[in-house]
């Protein structure tokens, strides 16, 4: 590839995260760490982004329940069905809510059983394999495999052994722009850029063509 390509592959991915490189997570509010509460809260953000919805509304919801109180696996198999409908309901997730209510309990249930309410026990449970962890958590209710991919995505800032992770949702973004539809060659053009911020600007290429036409 041409040094002038390269150049203006630099300069695309520059662009591109500077305008829109904010995490789904940070955008839901959720300050990622690697400590049980956020980390619960961004594979919740993950259940409700993995259903066919507008991402604005899934992050409205994943808001309206950290609201409601229900930050945490504890607090989230304690809570009322209801309860977890109605804060669905308030965030506009309306056509899933009733389903995703019961699979946000249950999946509550199993984190609190298997993991004690703490999502390293599964990192640790994983043993630094990337694959076994996108396979332990589709075990949770409502996470398949989109909604493992969008976990990994965002946690790969604060779990160093997932980065780099660009799924077939941030290549599709990449191949938008055309850009190298390769992970290494496309982490090595955005230089020093954080993964997860790559990764979510990729994403965002991929579902709002506005988006990448701006940068292009």
């Amino acid at each position: 590839m041409s040094e002038g390509a390269n150049a203006r592959d630099a300069r695309v991915l520059r662009d591109l995260v500077e305008a829109h490189g904010e995490t789904f997570a940070g955008e839901a509010g959720i300050a990622l760490k690697d400590t049980p509460q956020p980390l619960y809260r961004l594979l919740v953000l993950s259940v409700l982004l993995s259903a066919r919805i507008r991402g604005s509304v899934a992050v409205a919801a994943a808001r309206e329940l950290s609201e409601a109180g229900l930050r945490d696996a504890g607090r989230m198999a304690r809570s009322d069905w209801q309860q977890r409908v109605d804060a669905l309901g308030r965030g506009g997730y309306r056509r899933y809510d009733e389903r995703t209510a019961t699979q946000l309990g249950d999946g509550a249930d199993l984190v609190n059983e298997r993991w004690g309410g703490d999502l390293r026990r599964l990192r640790r449970e994983a043993d630094g394999d990337r694959a076994a962890l996108r396979d332990l958590l589709q075990e949770v209710p409502g996470l398949g495999p989109a909604g493992a991919d969008i976990f990994l995505r965002e946690v790969q800032r604060v779990w160093p052994e997932v980065a780099p992770y660009l799924d077939a949702k941030a290549l599709s973004g990449a191949q938008r722009l055309s850009l190298p539809e390769d992970t290494d060659r496309l982490v090595g053009l955005a230089g020093d850029t954080d993964p997860a911020a790559l990764a979510a600007a990729l994403v965002r290429a991929a579902l709002d063509k506005k988006v990448a036409d701006a940068v292009a």
